[in-house]
């Protein structure tokens, strides 16, 4: 039972970022760069964030809901400047030239970022589930890792979404949406401050990442049309192939 439990789990948390990785990073090297690079600069965050924890505790010789709270809300800026960090490298490589755009670098570093937040969030209580034990015998709920799994997973996608929206924001100088991104994470971190009240803390998670992933698409440039468009999968206009049979030989002199 326990093994079912931990690659169940397993599979809920990290299986759409699995696909992702596999359908559009792992053929193309360049891309696998920018993945291994944003999962960096998100360590150098929580290095940075271990630090500050504990010099904070070892100032104020407490480690109370209060001062958990102002180090949770301290890691979420930590992340958000690294991102920032990455951003400027993204940047800086871009010369016109590169085969990968600024879109498709926020893509894979958001997607970085929320795979190495996914696997230090989960690795504990994934380990905690291939047993011994039996969750719920002492009255504590017993969807406590089907729970964590799905909110991995939301974390993973929101982390992806993130990175797209940041970019973007930081490319047209849009303070709004890097304030709103800063501000969903944050409120995402505080969410889950409300554990064990499950119901309070999945439903508005999910729907904070419906409502971000949708922002994402359309920063991307995605429009309803285009998805019609993929569903239907209609071919091109023959008048577009005509265009390129027309295309003749000049006769040899």
């Amino acid at each position: 039972m326990g093994a079912a439990v931990f690659f169940g789990c397993a599979g809920i948390a990290f299986g759409p970022a699995a696909a992702l990785v596999l359908l559009t990073v792992a053929a193309e090297p360049l891309r696998v760069i920018v993945l291994v690079a944003g999962a960096f600069f998100w360590l150098l965050s929580l290095l940075a964030a271990s630090l500050l924890w504990f010099v904070a505790v070892q100032l104020s010789g407490r480690e109370d809901a209060a001062l958990l709270l102002l180090g949770a809300a301290a890691a979420v800026l930590l992340q958000e400047l690294c991102r920032k960090a990455d951003e400027g490298l993204a940047t800086l490589s871009e010369d016109g030239q590169s085969p990968m755009s600024l879109r498709q670098m926020a893509y894979v570093s958001g997607l970085s970022f929320g795979i190495i937040s996914g696997i230090f969030s989960i690795s504990n209580i994934l380990a905690d589930s291939a047993g011994p034990g039996t969750v719920g015998i002492h009255g504590d709920s017993p969807y406590y890792f089907i729970t964590s799994a799905f909110l991995t997973m939301a974390l993973v996608l929101l982390h992806t979404f993130w990175g797209i929206i940041f970019f973007d924001a930081c490319e047209r100088r849009r303070a709004g949406g890097l304030g709103l991104v800063v501000g969903s994470h944050l409120l995402t971190s505080g969410l889950t401050f409300l554990n064990p009240c499950y119901e309070a803390t999945l439903g508005p998670i999910f729907i904070l990442t419906l409502c971000t992933g949708l922002w994402a698409f359309g920063t991307a440039g995605g429009s309803f049309r285009n998805v019609l468009k993929c569903l239907s999968c209609k071919q091109e206009p023959e008048g577009q192939v005509m265009l390129y049979s027309a295309l003749q030989v000049p006769p040899e002199e």
